[in-house]
């Protein structure tokens, strides 16, 4: 139980850290709007020649790994709440890293997850 404990924090943590990466990725490749899409090759050629945009693919790849494991392991209405903890995660890191704004409302909602995961762990 407990390695399966820890693949499911690894799926966690490679999804949280692979979405900061692809959002930095992203911030360095520019807003893609309307004249980006009548353009796509160029358009993904600089998305595909951000590092970051790699290493948020990768992160998630090695995450989709460690999940599969935990599937095979745990029962999926065990373990998939855990997944919600990257939605509490995710905004906290993004407030610290990148400086984005965090509402109270968002904020209360980040303490329900965290309580809704706690309580499925107890179960």
């Amino acid at each position: 139980m407990r390695v399966s404990l820890l693949l499911i924090l690894v799926a966690v943590v490679t999804g949280v850290t692979g979405q900061l990466s692809l959002k930095m990725g992203m911030d360095w490749v520019g807003t893609i709007d309307g004249g980006s899409v009548a353009h796509p090759v160029e358009t993904l050629s600089k998305v595909f020649r951000s590092h970051l945009v790699w290493v948020g693919l990768a992160l998630y790849g090695l995450g989709a790994v460690a999940w599969l494991i935990v599937l095979s392991r745990l029962e999926l209405s065990f373990a998939y709440p855990f997944l919600a903890l990257s939605y509490a995660i995710t905004p906290v890191l993004a407030w610290r890293i990148l400086d984005e704004s965090v509402s109270a409302l968002r904020w209360l909602g980040i303490a329900v997850i965290i309580l809704g995961v706690v309580i499925v762990s107890r179960t």
